[in-house]
């Protein structure tokens, strides 16, 4: 129900743009598409990877790897998957959700998706050119403890 609010309010807004100037309600819808266009590969080579995963892997793989009874190890290998995949904000939330519906546990799901924003193991040379191999390595550990420590956090939080 939450939703349909959301798309009439959104759809009233639109309605009184284009009433107020026409133009720039147009050149925004045109941005938008385009900006929709240049992320939809991405988005759709992710879901095509989540799916092939989430159909492969059955709910029981996902719990015994990710769910509540893999603990620490399942918090780790949450965060070390994180700290080296590349995703977009964008994909990562409906992949925690989906990976949620399939048992994994709220603190493997918050190092995955912490470590995931905050640790980048793909981007490291870029980031030792512009900040220096010090600066770089503390931290992306300093995020990757940081990510340890919420999923713990997450984990008592939600007992």
């Amino acid at each position: 129900m939450f939703t349909y609010i959301l798309y009439g309010v959104m759809l009233l807004a639109l309605l009184i743009s284009f009433l107020k100037d026409k133009k720039k309600t147009k050149m925004a819808l045109k941005k938008a598409w385009k900006a929709f266009e240049n992320i939809l590969p991405q988005f759709l080579t992710v879901i095509l990877i989540v799916g092939f995963a989430l159909t492969v892997l059955s709910p029981e793989t996902i719990s015994k790897l990710v769910g509540n009874e893999s603990g620490l190890f399942g918090v780790l290998a949450a965060a070390v998957v994180g700290a080296i995949t590349m995703i977009p904000g964008f994909v990562a939330f409906p992949l925690a959700a989906a990976l949620l519906e399939s048992g994994a546990g709220y603190m493997q799901l918050t190092a995955l998706i912490s470590s995931l924003m905050m640790v980048g193991i793909v981007t490291i040379p870029m980031e030792i050119k512009t900040f220096g191999k010090k600066i770089t390595f503390l931290r992306n550990g300093a995020a990757f403890l940081c990510s340890i420590a919420m999923a713990l956090l997450m984990g008592v939080l939600m007992k």
